[in-house]
């Protein structure tokens, strides 16, 4: 106890329990904001909340600033405190962003300020011709030595694999993938392809060397196009297939088949109309398309931080927003399979991949991006295995095509159409 000069006793002890009591409302807030998943919050001096008497996860705010961000607008500053080392986490990742992805269901709906916050801070950069290169650019062109350290060495595949049982190994079940979706579209000997979206060039070299296909793909990423050309070269198919560096809305020609593997998330809802016209001028009578996209099950803007730092104008759409693809141009939908199972596999398969090479990655860029790179490929699992995010495969053909399928077996046979190896 101390006095002043006055004589008015000051107690010490009391101001500092008014200091924790506020700083205790806060963290309290923040947990049942998210939901009241089993989580300690703690702040730079010690100062600790949590919801149950044995947390599974305690989550650290190293500073003032960092509690402030994630008050106003969880879903962007989460990411950056995280990201700088300015949150830390005593725990497995993976699990507490399942944690709290669950809460966040059982949280009650955020306020109309709050939405509005969340909905101007995640707006998407626009999906227009200098606006699609730029944001693919961000993604992308960030270096092919950098992703070849993670992704499987078979195809350079980043998207989800298809495993035909969950313990097999990244390379064999992005092979499986290529062949699931192959012979989703009964591809044989002699069709022409159209694909838009190459990637590194895995889909288009896989169909025209297993299945005989004639393949033109178009992509705007300047390293991905470099790098599938010199595959194609070295795998003795460049006369069978044509990687194109444009966008796909100069797509031109006329094929039996349209193919998109995780390229619509990039597109943009607003333009989906459009890109059904640009399907419809390019297939044939007989022709058909599969388009393999990210989604979800409720209309909702992209996560705020993975658009800002990760994803520049990506929007996983759902399937009522996919139609707004085919219903104008009297497109038949055949079969839709959503495998978001398969796809938090993949990503737990990358993820480890990516922790082996945390070294060289460092010393390619710095810790901040290594964070980055660990929440997003984390939170990714998460999402997929709460059922925040989906994996659709649709597969559709003309309105009036008569030469379908009787029944589901050709999907699932081993071999179909493939050529002898």
């Amino acid at each position: 106890m101390e006095r002043t000069t006055d004589n008015t006793a000051i107690s010490q002890p009391g101001l500092a329990l008014v200091a924790v009591s506020f700083k205790e409302r806060l963290l309290k807030q923040v947990l049942e904001l998210v939901g009241l998943p089993p989580v300690a919050l703690r702040l730079w001096d010690g100062t600790t909340v949590a919801p149950v008497e044995e947390p599974e996860y305690t989550l650290t705010f190293e500073d003032p600033r960092s509690l402030l961000g994630v008050l106003v607008n969880p879903e962007l500053y989460f990411g950056d405190a995280y990201s700088s080392g300015s949150i830390t986490l005593e725990g497995d990742l993976v699990g507490f962003l399942e944690a709290v992805s669950r809460g966040l269901h059982r949280a009650s709906p955020p306020g109309l300020l709050r939405r509005l916050l969340w909905r101007w801070q995640g707006r998407a950069r626009i999906n227009n011709l200098s606006g699609s290169k730029e944001n693919i650019q961000t993604h992308y062109d960030i270096g092919n030595d950098f992703y070849r350290l993670w992704l499987d060495e078979a195809a350079m595949q980043y998207t989800c694999a298809y495993y035909p049982s969950p313990d097999v190994d990244l390379e064999t079940a992005q092979i499986a993938k290529l062949d699931h979706v192959c012979r989703k579209l009964r591809l044989k000997p002699g069709d022409t392809v159209v694909e838009a979206g190459s990637g590194w060039g895995g889909l288009a070299l896989h169909m025209a060397k297993a299945y005989g296909a004639k393949v033109r793909s178009y992509n705007i990423s300047h390293e991905q196009i470099l790098y599938a050309r010199e595959r194609a070269e070295a795998l003795g198919l460049s006369d069978r297939v044509e990687f194109v560096e444009d966008d796909y809305r100069n797509i031109d020609g006329r094929y039996d088949v349209f193919v998109s593997v995780g390229m619509l998330e990039h597109v943009g809802v607003y333009n989906y109309r459009a890109l059904g016209e640009i399907i419809d001028r390019s297939l044939e009578p007989d022709g058909r398309g599969l388009i393999h996209t990210i989604g979800r099950n409720r209309a909702r803007p992209m996560n705020p931080w993975i658009e800002r730092r990760i994803f520049p104008g990506a929007y996983p759409p759902t399937l009522g927003e996919m139609m707004e693809i085919f219903e104008p141009r009297s497109f038949s939908i055949l079969d839709v399979e959503n495998i978001r199972l398969h796809y938090a596999r993949t990503l737990e398969q990358w993820l480890e991949r990516f922790e082996d090479n945390v070294g060289p990655i460092t010393e390619m860029y710095d810790p901040d991006f290594v964070r980055a790179w660990r929440l997003y490929l984390a939170g990714s699992i998460a999402s997929f295995r709460t059922g925040t995010l989906q994996l659709f495969q649709v597969v559709f053909t003309r309105h009036e095509n008569n030469v379908i399928p009787w029944t589901r077996d050709y999907i699932y046979q081993a071999e179909g159409h493939k050529l002898s190896s």
